[in-house]
């Protein structure tokens, strides 16, 4: 035999019951990784196992990560793994690092059967934190739930794997590696690429830089202040916002990508980003922003750290789209949010006569909408904003969108803000976070809402708190039926929708681990009383929702982890 060859290996392994995939991949801690044989060789080839022998066959597969603690491990596993299943070539960001927005638009440059996203998003990260595996498909979004499924099915009854492990790649130096292996007839191709050209190439024909330029670095340039978070998506704030948009690279924090982000939660909300919202405080800045680990959520501000809750995010750049000069090109087609999000874009919507749809939480939902050429803009209350230009949503666009909106109307975010508020009114929305409850009683508590709020007795039910009296119109669990494809999504989570339009809603989150998060969203629409403290407002729908769900004794908890 020739040693220049390697040699592809089947090695026998046995299942583990808890690979399901969630709506963001499969999560779990480092050490779950780490010190459980073969468990994430188990759920690469579950991957590779779930497409097709004859699609599979010398195809192109992306990989990148946010540069957290075991991305490069990672990584060179499933490039012996990728090659041992017959794919032909692999792109992979530089150093193994790349956004899951800029993976979901070399994914559609490339042509790729799909992409493997080595993320877990806004948790922390380092060797005791969380890391995550996303499989997203050719169109550049989140599998759906048929192939996810299919890939936990997989894995489940896995025997074996097939691995290449003499296979090597130098993940720093940007080019293509050869390998020949024994019984393959075409070299297997490896492409270290740069993390950033594709992606910024197509932000630059999506908005206008120059105009972009001149609001950054004109003669009458605003300032602004972008905090990275240490995740993966600073050398692309540097690269675009600092060397081709001229803002000062003072402007942009935190931007070197560490694998534990520096200790902190890459959260882009008020309590995990407090530092920007401090520096935002005395006024010097005009615009401030700020990322999660991967790059797809944002979090927008105003002078003096004044707040864009992220449902008024999305409606805003729905009301002024035409800002953005992609948009004045191909049209809009439709809005889309997610159903816990507030309504407030439903109302730009409804005024510009353009469609809006209301989708499970999980943007592979809106990606099903896009690719049916039904959907142009959409948004999620947990920091994410988005277009049809990607399957995923994109933290970068939303910033580049707000500015573009700035440029244009000249105001600024707060005034932006203010006005939409007096022309449409404004949804008052909070979520309230009970972190890392037990899964069993946060399942009990669930289970036990629903019986309750499912009964008929619980519609026309009254509420009574101080001044208010909220009514029941209507309690289900949310179940979607897409317009496209006419696939059914069950139990999305349980809503109270009250007859003067407001909301409580109940889902629960990131069960992956043996812990979950209990979310409870709280919607409420007022015309007149556009300026008042959201809590304030929010109440005495608050107090109702605590009631209903007697959340605090079921969790043991005083009271919510993170309240956005």
């Amino acid at each position: 035999m020739d040693n220049s060859l390697l040699q592809v290996l089947t090695v026998p392994t046995a299942p583990y019951p808890d690979q399901r995939p969630g709506t963001s991949g499969l999560r779990k801690k480092v050490h779950v990784f780490q010190s459980r044989r073969n468990y994430l060789h188990n759920f690469i080839q579950s991957i590779f196992s779930s497409i097709d022998l004859r699609d599979r066959q010398g195809s192109t597969v992306v990989v990148g990560g946010d540069g957290r603690f075991f991305n490069r491990t990672a990584i060179e596993v499933i490039v012996q793994m990728a090659a041992a299943n017959g794919v032909g070539r692999m792109i992979i960001g530089h150093h193994g690092m790349m956004s899951t927005p800029a993976i979901s638009c070399v994914i559609r440059k490339y042509k790729a059967i799909g992409g493997i996203i080595l993320t877990a998003s806004h948790n922390p990260g380092g060797p005791d934190g969380d890391f995550g595996i996303k499989f997203n498909t050719a169109n550049g979004g989140p599998a759906k739930e048929a192939v996810t499924n299919k890939i936990f099915q997989i894995s489940r009854t896995i025997e074996e794997f097939a691995i290449c492990p003499g296979l090597h790649v130098d993940l720093t130096t940007l080019g293509k590696q050869m390998f020949d292996l024994e019984n393959k007839f075409k070299p297997f191709t490896v492409e270290i690429v740069d993390s950033v050209e594709s992606y910024a190439n197509l932000l630059r024909n999506i908005f206008d830089f120059a105009a972009l330029k001149d609001l950054l670095s004109g003669e009458e340039h605003i300032k602004i202040r972008i905090d990275a978070m240490h995740g993966v998506v600073g050398p692309y704030v540097r690269r675009i916002l600092c060397e081709e948009l001229g803002c000062p690279v003072n402007s942009a924090i935190n931007c070197v990508p560490l694998e534990d982000f520096g200790g902190q939660h890459p959260d882009p909300n008020l309590t995990c980003a407090a530092d920007l919202v401090d520096s935002m405080r005395d006024g010097q800045y005009d615009f401030g922003a700020a990322f999660d680990g991967d790059g797809d959520r944002n979090m927008i501000l105003g002078k003096h750290g004044f707040f864009v809750p992220p449902p008024d995010s999305v409606a805003v750049i729905a009301d002024n789209i035409f800002c953005i000069p992609y948009f004045q090109h191909t049209g809009v087609r439709g809005f889309a949010r997610s159903m816990p999000t507030s309504a407030a874009l439903d109302r730009v919507a409804k005024a510009t006569k353009i469609e809006l749809y209301e989708t499970p939480t999980g943007w592979k939902f809106f990606g099903n909408l896009m690719d049916a050429g039904r959907l142009s803009l959409c948004g999620e209350e947990s920091f994410g904003t988005g277009g049809d230009h990607i399957r995923e949503k994109d933290g970068l666009w939303a910033v580049l969108a707000w500015l573009s909106i700035l440029a244009t109307r000249k105001q600024s975010v707060e005034d932006i803000l203010k006005d939409h508020w007096l022309k449409y009114g404004r949804n008052y929305f909070t979520r309230y976070d009970y972190e890392n409850v037990d899964i069993d009683a946060a399942c009990e508590m669930m289970e036990d809402l629903e019986i309750m709020i499912v009964d008929k007795s619980f519609v026309k039910q009254r509420f009574a708190v101080e001044d208010k009296i909220y009514q029941v119109e209507k309690a289900d669990n949310f179940e979607y039926t897409d317009p496209v494809d006419s696939t059914i999504s069950r139990n999305q989570g349980l809503r109270i929708i009250f007859s003067d339009g407001s909301r409580i809603i109940y889902r629960l989150s990131g069960t992956g681990c043996d812990v979950a998060t209990v979310r409870i969203y709280i919607d409420s629409y007022e015309k007149e009383q556009i300026l008042k403290d959201a809590q304030l407002m929010l109440a005495p729908l608050a107090t109702i929702a605590l009631k209903i769900s007697q959340v605090h004794h079921r969790t043991g908890r005083s009271g919510p982890s993170v309240i956005t």
